[in-house]
């Protein structure tokens, strides 16, 4: 695995860590060869999806009833909510055609209780309020009364669609496990508080944000193909074309030929469940059996942002037991419990270190005071700043083989792929990384990353123009008569 250090030694002296250091960095490189297993089983994956998609260890691939690209010629005001692990946003789009659009928005803080609340109507009388008070705080001499806001809403957990205005969830993710919903259809039960508060507005689309992605970069990029997320979670989506989505065929109203396009959203992170071509170590089997869901979302555990902190507090502690490090640890100490709490380390966590250039990596000195209340070595800190890399290395590395997949799949020789979430936008060098694993696997070895045929590229705001693309898009199908899901 070659690794830049940017100028700084990261050569180890002690025999034992040295060792250490050499038997992780085989456990967590992945090579070109492994890589291309993965892409061609992961194609596999992708058209047994797209067969069935009901398989639990398999990738649902998600339909989402956006049957139409954009064009950038789309116009008009569309509200839009984008209901993530954290935060709430609601936003005003105004879509301007030309390629252009404006936003308002307000972000609403979700408390923590909220995710685990055992009345699901806490949660959708709370996205109600966030939306009454939107609209107040934009109309300040009260909301029109002849006023319709359509509104496309983003829903980034995993859901079952058959229209494209509907969504059963099928489980919850991100911290969230709220009981009486999974298998529901998510916008009766909101709507049920819009209409109890009088608010003038009509769900024309339920969206994920990878997808939004994917479709508010295509509004402004017509060289967008996919639309790709690095952050909590990992997921991944394109246009395929009905013909190739077997599980839909004959279920469709006649208005839709086989050659129309259909957008997918993968929902990927569930790829190899199976555990067949993934290279866990122990260290991600330990992560998948004490999970919530062991056995499920096996590409997101070594690949998201959510796993990569718990990776290297799992590696760390080993290392303690074995008397390798932190030999001034007192574990008793209430203020030390911090090393040994599962997920108290975040992607933060790496990210710091991979970005500390100081001489003796004195910002990883104090960020180990100041979190896990250690004083370290710098030997330690040394070692520790490897490990990271190894580990963000293997996640951006592992991250193309969706991005990969779809291109052989689809046969994109020249794309762009719109990407999005903490871990592209923050974590240094994943972009670099990533495009090496691109050019590994496609051969272009020689070539600038600006020259590459197929690029990751920042993308446009998918939670929030996207969905209101999405929404301007079924608007128009609507006006038209044609169908926005499967017969009725």
């Amino acid at each position: 695995m070659v690794i830049a250090t940017h100028g700084i030694d990261l050569t180890l002296t002690t025999p034992a860590l040295a060792g250490e250091i050499d038997r992780l960095e085989t456990e967590f490189t992945v090579p070109t060869e492994k890589l291309n297993t993965v892409i061609e089983y992961f194609i596999e994956e992708l058209n047994r999806g797209n067969e069935d998609g009901t398989d639990p260890t398999g990738i649902p691939m998600n339909v989402t009833w956006v049957m139409d690209y954009p064009d950038g010629s789309e116009t008009g005001e569309y509200l839009a909510i984008d209901l993530g692990g954290t935060n709430l946003r609601v936003v005003m789009v105004s879509l301007l055609g030309n390629n252009k659009f404006t936003t308002k928005q307000s972000k609403f803080h979700i408390p923590v209780s909220m995710r685990t609340t055992k009345n699901r109507d806490d949660l959708f009388d709370f996205i109600a309020s966030c939306l009454q008070d939107f609209l107040e705080e934009q109309n300040p001499n009260g909301i029109p009364k002849d006023a319709m806001f359509p509104l496309g809403f983003t829903f980034s957990y995993p859901a079952t669609q058959s229209r494209i205005n509907s969504g059963v969830l099928q489980r919850w993710t991100k911290g969230f496990d709220i009981p009486n919903v999974e298998g529901e259809d998510v916008v009766p039960l909101l709507m049920e508080h819009v209409h109890k508060r009088g608010l003038p507005i009509e769900v024309v689309a339920l969206i994920n944000d990878t997808s939004g992605t994917l479709v508010a970069s295509r509004y402004t990029d017509p060289l967008t193909e996919m639309g790709c997320i690095f952050g909590t979670g990992v997921n991944g989506a394109y246009y395929d074309r009905v013909a190739n989505i077997p599980k839909i065929l004959g279920k469709l109203e006649d208005d839709v030929p086989s050659t129309s396009p259909m957008l997918i959203n993968c929902e990927y992170g569930s790829f190899d469940n199976r555990h067949k071509v993934l290279p866990r170590t122990s260290y991600d089997i330990q992560i998948d059996n004490e999970s919530p869901r062991p056995g499920q979302q096996a590409f997101e555990k070594m690949t998201s942002g959510y796993y990569l902190g718990e990776l290297v507090r799992l590696v760390l502690l080993e290392l303690y037991g074995k008397g390798l490090l932190f030999k001034d640890y007192k574990p008793a100490s209430e203020q030390a419990q911090n090393l040994k709490t599962p997920y108290f380390l975040d992607t933060s966590f790496l990210s710091i270190i991979e970005a500390d250039e100081t001489e003796n990596l004195s910002e990883t000195l104090n960020l180990f005071s100041s979190k896990l209340f250690l004083d370290t070595t710098l030997e330690e800190r040394k070692f520790t700043k490897k490990l990271c890399q190894f580990i963000g290395t293997r996640a951006a590395r592992l991250s193309i083989c969706g991005i990969s997949a779809v291109c052989k799949k689809m046969n994109y020789k020249k794309c762009h792929v719109a990407a999005d979430g903490s871990v592209f936008m923050k974590y240094p060098y994943f972009p670099e990384r990533a495009a090496q694993g691109l050019s590994d696997v496609f051969g272009w070895e020689g070539l600038a990353e600006k020259d590459h045929p197929i690029r990751i590229v920042q993308s446009e705001d998918g939670s929030g123009v996207g969905a209101a693309v999405i929404a301007a898009l079924s608007h128009k199908r609507q006006a038209k008569g044609l169908s926005l899901g499967l017969k009725l």
